[in-house]
């Protein structure tokens, strides 16, 4: 799933999604390397608007073709690794409003910021603050209401339920936690 960049909007809901962070140049012909960060990466194709690094600027991509793991990108007016290399290590983003639809009974990753989280037995523990991408699972961060924060694996035997309709996260804690 894309994740969220937060810009203000007055709901406090993401403006833009990072679907890809741009690496390095590759080649000579102005091509970088996207790691993807999507859950579509069909939509990433040539044509596709995306909006690059903390100004969002507007870019077209040219050109798309599978690297290792990722893509190599290559966006119209970007003809030189020089130039591909003035987009190295920044996000690639896309308008919130664009995202595809999901299908029914799941939500966007960025939905479940506020949600919140309580244990087994239904007390409370806490609101979901931020969600940690690490290399083998998501870690959601809970805060209670005094300000102490709990980190939670987002694996199945710990994330029990997702109410979206209540805004309500079911959880088992491990022990020492």
């Amino acid at each position: 799933m894309a994740k969220e960049k937060n810009t203000g909007s007055p709901k406090g809901e993401p403006l833009y999604l990072s679907v890809g962070y741009l690496r390095r140049p590759h080649g000579l012909r102005g091509e970088i390397v996207m790691d993807l960060h999507t859950d579509f990466p069909e939509r990433m194709k040539k044509g596709r608007k995306l909006f690059v690094g903390e100004e969002y600027k507007p870019m077209t991509l040219a050109s798309v073709r599978p690297h290792q793991a990722g893509l190599l990108v290559k966006f119209k007016g970007v003809e030189t690794p020089e130039e591909a290399g003035l987009y190295r290590n920044q996000w690639a983003f896309v308008k919130k409003a664009d995202a595809p639809p999901l299908p029914e009974g799941t939500i966007y990753q960025h939905e479940l910021i506020g949600f919140r989280v309580v244990d087994e037995g239904g007390n409370p523990l806490g609101e979901l603050i931020e969600i940690l991408e690490t290399g083998a699972n998501d870690v959601y961060v809970v805060r209670d209401d005094s300000g102490k924060e709990i980190l939670l694996p987002a694996i199945p035997s710990v994330i029990l339920d997702v109410e979206a309709g209540s805004r309500t996260l079911r959880v088992h804690l491990l022990d020492g936690l």
